[in-house]
């Protein structure tokens, strides 16, 4: 128990850096520990923050869900970036070039800059557009506006987050990413219920007060992370030599990053259709898919965090040039993931009604949460495995693989399906909960057959 309270404390700390040679299992442990508790931080924020919200009314739940079903392009496009300035960051600390990691940071901070004043500026003025074309009726877009004016005009923050997180997480220092959303998110959590509620000296905002913690949270975060990235002592540093526009660096790292922007592009835009079909049954039925989502968000992302160390492991051992140890990796990650996911979905399934009834005591809305749980939740082993083997694809830079399978799983399988099955076929929302969790069970058994192939192991970035 000592020894492993004080390797704890050395993950925690983010003391060890050197992951291509030694034991597997302390690499994963020492990798995994920090993301598992930044993501586990995320999703604390996520199941919080819709928890104050839920006080405020259906109404304010509605605009949340569908706020945040358009903003996943947003987050597409961070989480794309951030997989590729992952993947060639640490790429270039395996092959121990550290001027070509700290470059190749720089450049994906440009892009990410550019984008996100691309996307924010129209999301801001349009806000009660992307509202009504969701389905908001008049009263919800009036009570709910400026939630979404405000996180659309704060998306620089939303995206420099998870980008540069991504590449601390790239060159093994997962301590700062970890450290990033204990800022943030903790800031943010205090804020939420004084903003929303007026506490103490605090304007009473509403949903609108949720937006606003939220980018005063993001935003301190992303000062810590530049902090840390211009001014720090660690594996990377970006200095004003960095900064300078060089567009082979920026080419090469955007068609990496394409794929994984398209990966989460093609994932948020399912369900953005899958919010506007649920829409048809009634913002009671989108209130308690919204909550059971994030619900589910609080045990997928520590899930995530394991699969964001099998893509760090993966680069960085291919730049060292040992592709069976990358490959060892991801299969002993996926493993312990798929234990991990096993408990929780016996967890979900006991426990759904209660867990709703934390949130919202209308029964319209728990008993549509308690369908979303429990059949979203069926599917669990299979998204352990699908979550850590994508991961693994884009962490060799291979990520145009992934995009393909979630082309046709999401695209191709999940919408045509939600529809049939919740509409056309009459299940109603039980059918759309049931097509999730079958397209993303298929996802994971295709992510399998094509791993065990082997052509990630020779992309070159």
């Amino acid at each position: 128990m000592r020894k492993f309270i004080k390797n704890l404390w050395i993950a925690i700390r983010g003391e060890e850096t050197e992951f291509v040679t030694g034991s597997l299992n302390r690499a994963i442990f020492m990798l995994a520990v920090p993301m598992i508790l930044e993501m586990s931080m995320e999703s604390l924020f996520a199941v919080v923050d819709v928890f104050f919200v839920s006080k405020v009314g259906v109404n304010a739940v509605a605009t949340v869900g569908f706020t945040e079903s358009v903003l996943t392009l947003v987050y597409s496009i961070a989480w794309g970036l951030s997989m590729g300035a992952t993947a060639m960051v640490a790429r270039r600390i395996g092959e121990q070039d550290r001027e070509g990691a700290s470059s190749a940071a720089a450049q994906a901070i440009w892009i990410g800059v550019t984008l996100s004043l691309l996307l924010g500026i129209p999301g801001y003025f349009y806000a009660d557009e992307v509202l009504r074309a969701m389905g908001g009726s008049e009263t919800m877009i009036h009570e709910g506006r400026w939630y979404t004016k405000i996180l659309f005009g704060s998306n620089i923050v939303i995206l420099l987050i998870f980008l540069l997180n991504g590449i601390f997480r790239g060159a093994g220092n997962a301590a700062i990413a970890m450290r990033t959303l204990w800022i943030s998110n903790g800031l943010n959590l205090i804020l939420d219920p004084c903003l929303i509620f007026g506490w103490g000296p605090f304007p009473e905002m509403g949903v609108a007060g949720a937006a606003l913690a939220t980018s005063i949270g993001r935003g301190t975060g992303v000062l810590f992370q530049l902090y840390h990235l211009f001014w720090g002592k660690d594996i990377i540093r970006i200095a004003g030599r960095h900064l300078k526009v060089l567009w082979s660096v920026i080419m090469r790292l955007f068609r990496v990053s394409i794929g994984g922007m398209g990966q989460f592009i093609i994932g948020s835009s399912s369900w953005i259709f899958l919010m506007r079909i649920i829409g048809f049954f009634g913002e009671e039925v989108v209130a308690g898919y919204t909550i059971a989502i994030r619900v589910l968000i609080f045990t997928l992302l520590p899930a995530w965090g394991m699969a964001n160390a099998a893509a760090t492991l993966v680069g960085q051992n291919l730049g060292a040039s040992q592709p069976e140890r990358a490959e060892r990796s991801v299969w002993k990650t996926a493993h312990y993931t798929m234990l991990f996911m096993l408990g929780v979905s016996i967890l979900y399934f006991i426990f759904a009604k209660l867990i709703m009834l934390l949130f919202n005591p209308d029964p319209v809305v728990v008993n549509n949460g308690i369908l979303s749980l429990r059949i979203i939740c069926a599917g669990y082993l299979f998204f352990a495995y699908g979550m850590v083997i994508s991961q693994a694809f884009n962490g060799a830079g291979d990520t145009f693989t992934p995009t393909l399978l979630n082309l046709v799983c999401f695209w191709f399988m999940q919408i045509p399906l939600a529809y049939f099955m919740g509409i056309t076929w009459g299940f109603g929302p039980s059918g759309i909960f049931a097509a999730v969790a079958i397209s993303e069970s298929v996802l994971a058994v295709l992510c399998v057959i094509v791993f065990r192939r082997g052509r990630w192991k020779s992309i070159s970035i």
